[in-house]
């Protein structure tokens, strides 16, 4: 699996174009597509699904069937209500096969309908442009505020007023993960709660300069659209999902750099770059004084 930690949240996962995507959250117990299903996915409470192509929702009656066998509750599946039908449609064909009903929660949102996930936790999904219907999600943390008027009052008189329901504080939303799923390049991709995301997480499945008609008939992301997407992006970190198994690392990293320059290449990490995110959390626990584990136990170890 890949992995990598941008702080305060893991972002746990695989992604390969056209075999498969799943990833996951374990801070909000929520993941992301289930295009096959390892062992750590299948902690996700919350299982969000951008679109219907085998890739991203392979393994889906497999993650219901076995949260259920290993007593781990329901599997919450989390949808575009376009899709919903379709879905309840394969698992129902999965009864007839067993000879067994797994039971599972089907949750069909519209767009921008919020789903809370943890206290003060909202997922919301949005509607994107591949060639079947499609969403990315959001994922926000709600928050009070006093609100202006009321800021220099004493504690005594902000109690005096909320005893007589006034409202003394307003409600905003912190974007703090952004999942694009497989899309075109289109207006959704500069909604706030996206490119203001601490974490955007988004295809980019082309990077060849000869490869620009392919994303387009695809409906994909090519670099050239990330680098020029990338100047209106305010994410801290952007993680780059669903390359190509024939994408080879260290190219690539060049390639963001070429056309979208050091200074924005230096937030956009790939997830399954596993030999570049080891060697970055390794250096990030060396930066917070945590000794990495021996790789192999001393002669010392054995005698004790």
């Amino acid at each position: 699996m890949g992995f990598l930690y941008c702080p305060p949240l893991r972002v746990f996962g695989e992604s390969i174009a056209g075999e498969a995507t799943c990833l996951q959250i374990p801070e909000f117990d929520l993941g992301f597509d289930i295009g096959n299903c390892p062992r750590m996915m299948l902690s996700c409470k919350h299982l969000a699904i951008t679109h219907g192509h085998m890739d991203h929702i392979g393994g889906l009656a497999y993650f219901c069937s076995q949260r259920r066998f290993q007593g781990m509750g329901n599997g919450r599946i989390i949808c575009d209500e376009r899709i919903a039908p379709a879905i309840k449609r394969m698992m129902d064909g999965y009864v007839d096969l067993e000879r067994q009903r797994t039971p599972y929660d089907l949750v069909a949102i519209k767009p921008d309908q919020p789903v809370e996930i943890k206290n003060n936790i909202l997922l919301r999904g949005f509607e994107t442009e591949h060639t079947c219907p499609s969403f990315g999600y959001t994922v926000s943390e709600r928050r009070t505020k006093l609100k202006q008027e009321y800021l220099d009052l004493p504690q005594e008189k902000l109690r005096e007023l909320k005893d007589r329901g006034v409202e003394i504080t307003r409600s905003f939303e912190i974007p703090l993960v952004a999942y694009t799923g497989d899309t075109a390049p289109g207006p959704h991709l500069v909604r706030e709660d996206v490119r203001k995301a601490q974490i955007l997480i988004t295809e980019c499945t082309f990077l060849e300069p000869d490869h620009k008609e392919r994303a387009r008939v695809g409906m994909h992301m090519h670099i050239d659209d990330l680098a020029e997407w990338l100047r209106v992006v305010e994410s801290q970190y952007v993680i780059l999902v669903h390359i190509s198994r024939r994408t080879d690392m260290s190219m690539a990293r060049k390639r963001i750099a070429q056309v979208a320059g050091e200074k924005l290449a230096q937030k956009v990490l790939f997830l399954m770059d596993y030999k570049g995110n080891r060697e970055r959390y390794e250096a990030q626990l060396a930066q917070a004084g945590v000794r990495k584990p021996d790789a192999e136990p001393s002669s010392d170890d054995h005698r004790a």
